[in-house]
C-alpha cells in the first residue's frame, strides 16, 4: 500500500469515527425530548405528548395559510410516488436475485427507510402525511444508493478522475483513477471486503 493510500485510509477511518460520535450526540436528543425507542418504535412519555400538542397548528388554519402555488405543486410532488414504488420494487428484485450470486450481503430496508415522524403530536394530519412521504422516498433513495454502492464496489471500484459530490460509503476505498498496476489486486481485495461482512438479508 502506498503512503498516499495509507493517509487516505487514516482519514476515512477518522471520518467514520466522527460519524459515530455524531450519531451518539443525536441519540442524546431522545433524553432531552423525552422519548425512547422500543423495537424500532418511538415511545413518548405522556407529558411530552401533551407539551407537543400545544404547538400543533390545526389543519384548517394550516391550509388557509398555504400559498396557492404550493397547493398546485403538490400534485407534482405526490405523482413521484409511482416511480419511487417502482424503483423500490425493481431494486428489491435485483438485490434478491443478484446479491446471493455475487456473495454480497443484502442491504436491510429498515436501516434506511424510517417512517416515524408521524408520531409527533405537534404535526397536523397534512404535515404527518408529508413526513411519511418524505421518509419513504428519501429512505428508498438511501437504500438504493447503498445497494448501488456495494454493486459498484464489487464490479468497478475505481475513483473518477474529477471530484464527485455526495459519494457513497464505499467510494473512499476505491482504486485510484489510472492505477493500472494496482487494478487486478485491488479489485480482488475490494471484492473480498464487500463480501466479507455478515449477511443482512433481514427485512
Amino acid at each position: 500500500m502506498t503512503q498516499k493510500n495509507k493517509r487516505i485510509e487514516t482519514l476515512v477511518a477518522r471520518m467514520r469515527e466522527l460519524q459515530d460520535q455524531l450519531e451518539q450526540e443525536v441519540a442524546k436528543h431522545g433524553e432531552e425530548f423525552r422519548y425512547r425507542l422500543e423495537n424500532g418504535r418511538v415511545i413518548f412519555d405522556r407529558e411530552a405528548r401533551r407539551a407537543q400538542a400545544r404547538f400543533k397548528v390545526g389543519l384548517w388554519t394550516y391550509l388557509k395559510g398555504t400559498r396557492l402555488p404550493f397547493v398546485l405543486s403538490a400534485s407534482v410532488i405526490y405523482s413521484l410516488i409511482i416511480p419511487f414504488v417502482l424503483l423500490d420494487l425493481f431494486v428489491t428484485i435485483y438485490q434478491a436475485i443478484c446479491f446471493p450470486v455475487y456473495g454480497i450481503p443484502k442491504v436491510r430496508r429498515r436501516d434506511h427507510i424510517r417512517i416515524d415522524r408521524h408520531h409527533l403530536a405537534y404535526l397536523n394530519a397534512h404535515q404527518k402525511l408529508n413526513c411519511v412521504y418524505c421518509g419513504y422516498c428519501n429512505g428508498v433513495l438511501a437504500w438504493v444508493r447503498e445497494i448501488a454502492g456495494r454493486t459498484e464496489a464489487y464490479w468497478c471500484p475505481i475513483k473518477h478522475a474529477a471530484r464527485v459530490e455526495g459519494t457513497h460509503g464505499q467510494y473512499p476505498d476505491f482504486l485510484d483513477y489510472g492505477d493500472a498496476e494496482e487494478f487486478e489486486a485491488g479489485l480482488a481485495r475490494l471484492r473480498a471486503d464487500v463480501t466479507a461482512s455478515k449477511d443482512q438479508s433481514g427485512k
